[in-house]
C-alpha cells in the first residue's frame, strides 16, 4: 500500500497488481476498514496522474476495494469520493482505452454495490449508455464500425445496473432506449454481439417481471433469428419465445447456487469478471456476495465436517467407472439404432 505513492511508475503498477491479487483472493474487510481512506486517496492519485495501464489497474483495485467494503456507509463513501473521477476518465475520448474500460467496469460495479440514491444509478446509466451507444447509433442510425473491450464493459455495466432499477425506469428504457440495442447485433465485435443479445433478453425478462410487453417484440425477434451466430443466441431466443431460461449450476466448496434468470446471470458474470478465480472464495466467505445471491451467512464447518465431505480417491474411481460404463451403453444403443435405420 505504501508503494502506491512511489515516484516510480513501475513500482506503483507492481503494488496495484499485488493489491488486485490480494483483494480478489481473500476477504480483508476488517483489515481494510481502518485503511480505506488512505487507499482511496492513493488510488485517486493513480487515476489522476497515472497513464494507461496504471489507471486501468487502479480502476480494478477500486472495484475490489468497494466489494470488500460492502454496501454500507464505508462502501458508499468510497464510491461517492471517486465517482466524479471515474466518469471524467470514462467520458474522455482522449484517455487510454484500457483506462476507460476499467473505469466503465468500476463505475457500474461500485454503483451496483454502494449507490444509496436512484439519482446516482440514473447518472451512471446515462454515462455508460453514451459510450456503447453514442448519438449516431440511436434510432434509425447504424452502429459504429469499430467496437472493442470498452464498449463491451460499458454495456455489461449498463445492463448490470438495469437489474436494480425500479419498474418506472425499466418502462423508460422500453419506451425510449430500446432501439439502441438491436443495431449492436450487427457489430464487428463478436463479444459485443453476444452481450447485446443477452441484454435484449434481460430487458424482456425485466419487462415480463413487471408485466409490460414491448410492442416491437416480434420485429426484434425476427432480427435475432437472422443474426444469431452463437449457441447463446438459441438460449436468448428460447427465453423471448417461451420464457424459459437455460439454468446453470455454480458449485463452490460444499455449496451450490443456481443461475435461473438473465438478471442473476448478468450479476454473476460481472462479479466473476472482476474477481477471476477468486469468485468461489468470495461466494463462500464474502457477506456482500452472499447477500446479493441469497446464500445466507457464511457456513462455519469444523474439521470433522470438512473431512466427512471429502470423497476418497477410491470412491471417485468407482463413480467414474460407473459413469463411463453408463455412457458406453447409451452410445451403443444409439449406434444400434443407426445400424437398424441403415
Amino acid at each position: 500500500m505504501d508503494n502506491l505513492l512511489d515516484k516510480s511508475t513501475k513500482t506503483r503498477q507492481v503494488a496495484l497488481q499485488s493489491l488486485r491479487l490480494a483483494f480478489s483472493s481473500k476477504t480483508l474487510s476488517e483489515f481494510l476498514l481502518e485503511r480505506r481512506l488512505t487507499i482511496t486517496d492513493s488510488l485517486e492519485k493513480c487515476l489522476k496522474k497515472g497513464k494507461g495501464e496504471e489507471q486501468a489497474l487502479a480502476g480494478t483495485v477500486l472495484t475490489l476495494l468497494c466489494l470488500q467494503m460492502g454496501s454500507g456507509p464505508e462502501g458508499e463513501e468510497v464510491f461517492r469520493s471517486l465517482k466524479p473521477l471515474l466518469i471524467s476518465i470514462l467520458t474522455d475520448s482522449t484517455a487510454s482505452p484500457s483506462a476507460r474500460q476499467s473505469c466503465a467496469m468500476a463505475l457500474g460495479m461500485c454503483c451496483y454495490i454502494a449507490a444509496a440514491d436512484l439519482e446516482d444509478v440514473i447518472l451512471c446509466l446515462s454515462c455508460l449508455e453514451g459510450v456503447f451507444s453514442p448519438p449516431s447509433a440511436g434510432e434509425g442510425g447504424s452502429a459504429p464500425t469499430q467496437h472493442g473491450p470498452l464498449h463491451c464493459s460499458a454495456l455489461q455495466s449498463w445492463s448490470l445496473l438495469l437489474t436494480i432499477c425500479p419498474p418506472s425506469h425499466i418502462k423508460s428504457v422500453l419506451d425510449n432506449r430500446w432501439l439502441k440495442l438491436p443495431p449492436l447485433l450487427s457489430s464487428s465485435s463478436v463479444m459485443l454481439r453476444i452481450l447485446a443479445g443477452e441484454t435484449i433478453a434481460l430487458v424482456f425478462e425485466l419487462a415480463h417481471d413487471m408485466e409490460v410487453l414491448a410492442t416491437e417484440s416480434n420485429k426484434y425477434r425476427a432480427k435475432m433469428d437472422r443474426r444469431k451466430q452463437r449457441s447463446i443466441f438459441r438460449d436468448i431466443l428460447r427465453f423471448i419465445e417461451s420464457g424459459e431460461y437455460q439454468e446453470e449450476t455454480i458449485r463452490f466448496g460444499l455449496e451450490c447456487m443456481y443461475l435461473d434468470s438473465w438478471a442473476r446471470q448478468r450479476t454473476y458474470q460481472a462479479f466473476k469478471e472482476v474477481l477471476g478465480s477468486g469468485i468461489r472464495h468470495h461466494l463462500q466467505n464474502n457477506e456482500l456476495l452472499r447477500e446479493i445471491f441469497g446464500l445466507g451467512p457464511p457456513l462455519v464447518l469444523d474439521t470433522a465436517a470438512l473431512k466427512a465431505s471429502k470423497v476418497s480417491r477410491f470412491e471417485k474411481h468407482l463413480y467414474n467407472s460407473a459413469a463411463f460404463k453408463a455412457r458406453t451403453k447409451a452410445r451403443s444403443r444409439v449406434r444400434d439404432k443407426r445400424v437398424d435405420v441403415l
